[in-house]
């Protein structure tokens, strides 16, 4: 399991390393915001594109090459940049990491269901969400400290031995997991399994976790500034935010498999706390920075163990790639249609009536999963009725 934690490190280091630190390169590739922005775009634009093909393709040929091929692949794009010692070759590299991110990701997901019992899934996807808090926790500022040292060559550098590192510890380590037979799918059968509410359900729940730390991350720094906050008290509030995550994920998950917690209860209050959080972040000053970090980390660290437990439970396991790839593509929505609303939002009020916008939305998903988690009444048996 460990190669496939350190996967999931290296995804989230790779993004958040370098998009953290695009914005401050003078090296000449990032010239305004409009080039800023597009090469924020390319990564996760092709991400969004790839996912569901190469889930698709994981559950074909199997998940463990597309796992090797997407590691291997991250490698040779971050290489990229470095050999070719031009500015253009950037666009080449950030494509060629999103693209290659968007194979080794839901493999790796795959991988961790596929090697784990139904009944440690819960504990499986928690360590598993855990290793990728941390890449995203240290990216920004392990990534801030080799840009600072080196330039962006030297990220890139450090992200391609990575890339290569991790390839061949999964070569050695992962075990071989044949694809199994299937029956024909038909493109009817698989919108059919995508709008079964045993789909849907867990992934908004993930895209709805996915947004709320993207926009936390984006933009409690800006609310910490608008409030006279110095870059450390905020850089400190985004610490907390996905330290929280990092630590509440595996013990959700060994909170689920031990019958403590069930993934639509659980669910259900990872919403209610991350719009509580988000509605704390519009409290002014640094308190209600911090408070508002604490519990949407808390409440987005419930939810992504659970959702992924519950995927992987209702899915045949001949279809998990698919299903992985398609979950991930909700997740790269909520990461770029969270910031959108909150910043649609903000441009014609202000930032505090945004994380509003954003909490109301997921307290109503919230309302809903504990509305329907609710049993149904018990109709009196015949001839008792009055």
């Amino acid at each position: 399991m460990w190669p496939l934690y350190a996967a999931g490190f290296t995804t989230a280091f790779g993004a958040h390393g370098i998009a953290a630190n695009l914005g401050g390169h003078t090296e000449g590739a990032v010239t305004s915001l409009l080039v800023l922005g597009g090469l924020l775009a390319l990564y996760d634009g092709a991400e969004v594109l790839l996912k569901p093909l190469f889930g698709t393709l994981a559950d074909r040929v199997g998940a463990r090459p597309v796992l090797l091929g997407g590691l291997a692949a991250f490698a040779v794009a971050s290489a990229l940049y470095v050999v070719a010692d031009s500015p253009g070759w950037l666009w080449a590299a950030r494509l060629g990491q999103g693209a290659a991110a968007s194979a080794f990701s839901p493999s790796a997901a795959t991988l961790v269901a596929r090697l784990n019992p139904a009944a440690k899934h819960g504990r499986a996807f928690g360590s598993y969400g855990f290793y990728k808090s941390v890449g995203y926790t240290l990216g920004p500022l392990l990534g801030g400290v080799l840009v600072w040292a080196g330039g962006l060559r030297l990220l890139f550098v450090v992200l391609a031995v990575l890339g290569a590192a991790v390839a061949a510890w999964a070569a050695l380590a992962v075990p071989v997991v044949p694809p199994l037979p299937k029956a024909r799918q038909t493109v009817l059968d698989l919108a059919r399994r995508l709008a079964d509410p045993a789909f849907l359900a867990p992934t908004a729940a993930l895209t709805a976790a996915t947004a709320a730390l993207s926009v936390g991350v984006g933009f409690l720094p800006v609310s910490g500034r608008a409030a006279g906050l110095g870059t450390v008290a905020t850089g400190a509030a985004v610490s907390v935010l996905a330290g929280c995550a990092a630590v509440v994920q595996p013990r959700a998950g060994r909170a689920l498999d031990d019958g403590r917690l069930t993934t639509r209860s659980g669910v259900a209050a990872g919403l209610s706390v991350t719009a509580a959080g988000l509605a704390c972040a519009m409290l002014p000053g640094l308190t209600g920075i911090l408070v508002g970090a604490a519990l949407t980390g808390v409440g987005t660290g419930l939810i992504t163990p659970l959702g992924f437990a519950a995927l992987a439970a209702s899915t045949p396991t001949e279809r998990l790639g698919q299903t992985m790839g398609a979950a991930e593509l909700g997740r790269e929505l909520g990461d770029a249609g969270g910031p959108l609303l909150v910043a649609a939002v903000a441009s014609l009020t202000t930032l505090t009536y945004g994380f509003g916008a954003l909490a109301a939305l997921i307290g109503t998903g919230a309302v809903l999963a504990f509305v329907h988690r609710r049993p149904a009444p018990v109709a009196p048996p015949p001839g008792t009725e009055g």
